[in-house]
C-alpha cells in the first residue's frame, strides 16, 4: 500500500515498457514490510536535464533507478559521483544525501560480473568482448578490467565511445591490452551484448554469432525477453549463457544498501520477485 509516508525511488528511462525492477523491489520492500516503491518513470533523453533536479525537489523522493538512455548523462548531473562511476562514465543509481545533495553510483558491471562469476566462468588473465559503450557496456567493462581480465576489445556505432571508454580503462588498468573497432566475436572467451539491439523484433543481432566458439561464455543486458535472439542463436551453438535479468537481480543487493535498506540475498530476492514479459 502506497501512503503519504511512502519513500519514492523513481525508475528513470524511456520507453518503461522494458522495466523489470519494480516486479522486483516492490514484492521485496512488501514482504520486509519497507515503506517504499520503485515507480517506473518514463522520460525521454531531450527531457531529462530538465525534470531530474525537479524530480529531488520532491519532499518523498528517496532516489532513483537510472536506465537507458540516462546513465552517461547522469554523471554531470549529480552533485557527487562515485569513484566507479568515473571511470564507467556512467551512472545508475541516484539517492538524496542528508546534505541534499545528488549522489550517484554505478552497479551494472557488479551484478553483471557476479553473475558471470556465480554460474563458474573464470575472468581473471582471460579475453572479453564487449559490444555496445553505453552506460551499461561502460560499467560492465570497468568491472571486467576490475575482476583481472588480460584483454579487452570494444565496440561501438559511434566509435568514439568506444574510444573514450578504452581510454579510460588504459588509464586505470595500464597492464590491460584494449582494442576498439571491431565486434568480431572470434578468439574470446567471453562475449557480451551491451547494445540495445535485441529490444525489438526487427533488430539485428550485434555480432555474428557464427564466428563465436561453442567454448565462449555469452551474456546478454536486454531484459525485454528472456532469451533474446542473441542468447538463443548463441545457446544453439552450445554456448553457455547469463540471461539480462541475471545482471538486474545480482546487483540489487548493492542498490539496496546504497538506499541504506540493507543488503538482502540473491536467493531472498528472487524468492519474492514477480517478474513477467
Amino acid at each position: 500500500m502506497i501512503r503519504g509516508t511512502t519513500k519514492l525511488i523513481a525508475h528513470l528511462g524511456y520507453p518503461t515498457s522494458t522495466f523489470k525492477a519494480p516486479m522486483i523491489y516492490n514484492p521485496w520492500f512488501e514482504h520486509r514490510g519497507i515503506d517504499a516503491v520503485v515507480m517506473p518513470m518514463g522520460c525521454k533523453a531531450e527531457d531529462y536535464a530538465a525534470f531530474l533536479p525537479l524530480l529531488f525537489r520532491l519532499s518523498n523522493i528517496h532516489g532513483a533507478l537510472v536506465t537507458m538512455p540516462h546513465k552517461v548523462a547522469t554523471v554531470d548531473l549529480a552533485d557527487r559521483v562515485s569513484v566507479t562511476a568515473r571511470i564507467a562514465g556512467s551512472a545508475n543509481a541516484l539517492r538524496l544525501a542528508e546534505d541534499g545533495l545528488i549522489e550517484a553510483d554505478m552497479f551494472d558491471g557488479e551484478g553483471f560480473v557476479a553473475g558471470v562469476l556465480g554460474k563458474g566462468q573464470a575472468l581473471a588473465g582471460r579475453a572479453a568482448l564487449v559490444v555496445g559503450c553505453g552506460g551499461v557496456g561502460c560499467a560492465i567493462a570497468a568491472s571486467l578490467a576490475k575482476a583481472g581480465v588480460a584483454r579487452i576489445a570494444l565496440f561501438d556505432p559511434h566509435a568514439a565511445s568506444a574510444e573514450a571508454l578504452g581510454g579510460r580503462l588504459v588509464e586505470a588498468y595500464p597492464s590491460l591490452a584494449v582494442s576498439t573497432g571491431s565486434n568480431d566475436p572470434a578468439g574470446f572467451d567471453l562475449v557480451v551484448n551491451a547494445s540495445p539491439l535485441g529490444m525489438n523484433a526487427a533488430d539485428p543481432l550485434p555480432m555474428d554469432v557464427a564466428r563465436i566458439d561453442p567454448a565462449t561464455f555469452v551474456g546478454e543486458v536486454v531484459m525485454k525477453s528472456e532469451m533474446t535472439p542473441f542468447l538463443a542463436t548463441a545457446a544453439e551453438r552450445g554456448c553457455r549463457y547469463q540471461v539480462g535479468t541475471d545482471m538486474l537481480f545480482e546487483q540489487i543487493p548493492a542498490y539496496l544498501d546504497f538506499f541504506g535498506f540493507g543488503r538482502p540475498s540473491v536467493a531472498e530476492l528472487r524468492e519474492h520477485a514477480a517478474i513477467s514479459y
